[in-house]
């Protein structure tokens, strides 16, 4: 995934200047987390990382000559919108075909899509895969802007100011959402937690 996304940004880049290698160093370093934040939120591997690809070419497009200290919240902001509007894509999309009378059953069966993921799996990763499941199935449970405060301060490392901008909301707003998802995390987990 990384050298793909780095190939995307670097191309929109034509000359390579001290603010180009800047951006595309910020950008190697959000990718992954990013990557992971669409992925949660929209539950689709390719969707996600087609979220990330368009997040970073909007940004190195339009805001690459703004100061490096306003990426970040610019960045995920529009990261998130680009997540609403494949959920609203998706939305519209399921209505459409719902009324279409041939059905998902009716394709051929994807090979690729059967194959086991060959990683091995020892017992302490088992563990860990759970929490991290169990992990995941909560947040993707949350509603959207508690989801999208708890991503941005937790997974991103965002602070208060910088989660307010991404979001589009008051600095207080930041803090109800984030502690109301603390808090149904917590309740949803408790049997990771002893």
């Amino acid at each position: 995934m990384s050298s793909c996304l780095a190939t995307y940004v670097s191309v929109t880049l034509t000359k390579v200047d001290p603010t180009a290698q800047a951006l595309n160093a910020f950008l190697a370093s959000v990718e992954r987390r990013a990557y992971r934040t669409a992925q949660i939120a929209l539950r689709h591997e390719a969707d996600a990382l087609d979220a990330v690809q368009d997040a970073m070419l909007q940004l190195a497009r339009r805001y690459a000559r703004r100061p490096s200290e306003e990426w970040r919240p610019l960045f995920y902001r529009i990261l998130q919108n680009r997540i609403r509007d494949l959920q609203r894509r998706r939305t519209v999309r399921s209505r459409v075909l719902a009324f279409l009378p041939w059905s998902s059953e009716d394709e051929g069966d994807d090979p690729v899509e059967r194959t086991p993921d060959p990683a091995p799996g020892p017992a302490a990763e088992v563990e860990g895969d759970q929490i991290g499941t169990a992990l995941q199935h909560a947040v993707g449970q949350l509603p959207t802007r508690q989801r999208e405060a708890f991503l941005l301060r937790s997974l991103e490392g965002l602070d208060v100011a910088e989660t307010a901008a991404a979001m589009g909301c008051s600095e207080g707003s930041v803090k109800t959402h984030y502690s109301r998802a603390v808090h149904a995390l917590r309740e949803q987990l408790g049997e990771f937690m002893t």
